[in-house]
């Protein structure tokens, strides 16, 4: 099967590789599209170590060709939409059953932008700040795939109110297409905010952002940590003084939870995809790239070049 390889020389290349056998608890996929993530990124740039030769991608859509021990072999042409933990920018990928979840009638070329984003939003809004019906919602990186998505969500959640904070007019231009009641550039925050105070900010962020939107929460906020854009420095926060605030740190890890509560991760995936199937949440897929470029797209995510989703196109 032809498969994106990345070498020792960091050079993404196409080349031919077996195909994967499913194990027990897998499935196997042939793959029409793969997703394009932060992740695809940072394993190039080294701050995920993976044995080379390495078969990048972490999200794909196709339909199910074989499955592995325990699967139900009737699953067997099922169009999926699955979380992997490497390979799907290939020609066929092995991923856990559980995280291969049935699209029904929507699009291989859709389904392919759920990937890891639609999953993290959902959970960001729902279960783990658990927006309240009038509440208020700052999102960083606003333009981003579960940006777009989490403003959607918090809507539906009944938030009077969702501001965007995004690197550049451009993207405060695409981000306002999703219903923000207000965008903020970068360095707009948090001064750009005046007085207002959040419920609930979402933060992949992390570093003086992070340490800013703790002080700028409402009584009883909180902010939600999903990820460090910015170096790794540390955020140190004070319990006592969250506590005479009532204000809360929270934090969500989406790769720890699909190894831990594989189940959970999938209602989730489930909840997301039945809202963008009928219509309710839009998902935004506004790249789509061949299988020999992935070295072109992923130097457009980094550049901010692409809003939204972008997909690699493998059948």
């Amino acid at each position: 099967m032809k498969a994106v390889v990345l070498d020792a020389d960091d050079h993404y290349r196409v080349a031919e590789r077996d195909e994967p056998v499913p194990g027990p608890g897998q499935v196997a996929i042939r793959v029409a599209y793969a997703g394009i993530q932060w992740g695809d990124a940072m394993v190039r740039a080294g701050h995920f170590p993976v044995p080379r030769p390495f078969v990048p991608g972490f999200e794909a859509s196709g339909r199910i060709v074989a499955v592995g021990e325990g699967v139900d072999p009737r699953r067997v042409g099922e169009a999926v939409t699955a979380l992997t933990t490497s390979g799907a920018c290939a020609e066929v990928v092995l991923a856990p059953a559980a995280l291969a979840l049935d699209i029904g009638d929507l699009s291989l070329r859709t389904a392919a932008g759920l990937g890891w984003g639609a999953p993290t939003a959902y959970d960001l809004i729902n279960t783990v700040a658990r927006v309240l019906p009038g509440e208020s919602v700052l999102i960083h990186a606003a333009a981003g795939s579960v940006g777009t998505l989490a403003a959607q969500f918090a809507r539906l959640a009944g938030a009077r109110r969702v501001v965007g904070v995004v690197g550049t007019a451009e993207r405060a231009a695409y981000a306002a297409r999703f219903g923000y009641d207000r965008l903020l550039l970068r360095e707009e925050f948090p001064a750009g905010l005046e007085e207002e105070r959040p419920d609930v900010i979402l933060d992949p962020v992390g570093g003086p952002t992070r340490t800013a939107g703790l002080e700028r929460l409402a009584a009883h906020g909180r902010l939600v940590a999903y990820g460090n854009l910015a170096p790794h420095e540390p955020v140190l926060a004070d319990a006592n003084d969250l506590l005479g605030r009532g204000t809360s740190l929270l934090t969500y890890n989406s790769n720890l939870l699909a190894r831990t509560d594989p189940e959970r991760l999938a209602d989730s995936a489930r909840r997301a995809l039945g809202h963008i199937a009928d219509g309710a949440v839009r998902l935004d897929i506004t790249a789509e790239y061949a299988l020999g470029d992935l070295d072109l797209a992923l130097r457009h995510l980094a550049e901010g070049v692409t809003h939204g989703k972008s997909v690699l196109r493998v059948a």
